[in-house]
Parts: structure tokens; C-alpha cells; sequence
């Protein structure tokens, strides 16, 4: 199973980015997916998590501002952040909580994709 993630860059304050993170591989399931992110010197942080049927959370930094949403068919994670902030500088990776086939039976793992930068700009 893999995870690949896109869609980070360089933004000014105020702007918007939309980051994906796709999953790939011999998947039977998906639990919750979520972002993450950490800025330099600092704990990795929870962004923001959804489940398989729709519920989410988010760090209340982000709360009013960035939007998590999944594609079940399409083993995919988005998270629409607008009115960007120089605060939400950091590399953003995604996770996933997958039951994958082993054999004749299935396992489950969370797995991390590569970190996306995003730099927001004053």
C-alpha cells in the first residue's frame, strides 16, 4: 500500500491550496484518513481526520478555514485550506488507517505518505 500526495507549493496569506493524497495498492479498506503537518522546530500536529462515513475533526487552528473530504472509490483525501496564514507553514503529510489483503485474509496498518511543503508568504 502506498500513499501519494500532492498538490503543496507556495502561497501567499490569504490564498487558498488544495492538497490530495491518494492510496494505492492491494486495499480492502479504509478507515479514517487525515493530514498532518509540522513545522520546523516544532510536533508533528494533527490537521484535520475524517472517517469512512463522512465525520471529521480539526485542529481548532484550522476550524473556519480548511475543509477535509474523501473520495471512498477513489481511495482519496483532500484537505481545501483557504485564507492561508504564514502559522500554517509546514510540511503537510497524509495518513490512512488500511485493511489490506495478506493472502486469503486481511491486515490492517496506518500508513504515511511522502510530506507536501506548503510555505505561506506575508
Amino acid at each position: 500500500v502506498q500513499l501519494q500526495a500532492s498538490g503543496g507549493g507556495l502561497v501567499q496569506a490569504g490564498g487558498s491550496l488544495r492538497l490530495s493524497c491518494a492510496a494505492s495498492g492491494r486495499i480492502f479498506s479504509i478507515d479514517a484518513m487525515g493530514w498532518y503537518r509540522q513545522a520546523p522546530g516544532k510536533q508533528r500536529e494533527l490537521v484535520a481526520r475524517i472517517t469512512s462515513g463522512g465525520s471529521s475533526n480539526y485542529a481548532d487552528s484550522v476550524k473556519g478555514r480548511f475543509t477535509i473530504s474523501r473520495d471512498n472509490a477513489k481511495n482519496t483525501v483532500y484537505l481545501q485550506m483557504n485564507s492561508l496564514k504564514p502559522e500554517d507553514t509546514a510540511v503537510y503529510s497524509c495518513n490512512a488507517d488500511v485493511e489490506y489483503y495478506w493472502g486469503s485474509s486481511t491486515r490492517k496498518a496506518a500508513y504515511w505518505g511522502q510530506g507536501t511543503q506548503v510555505t505561506v508568504s506575508s
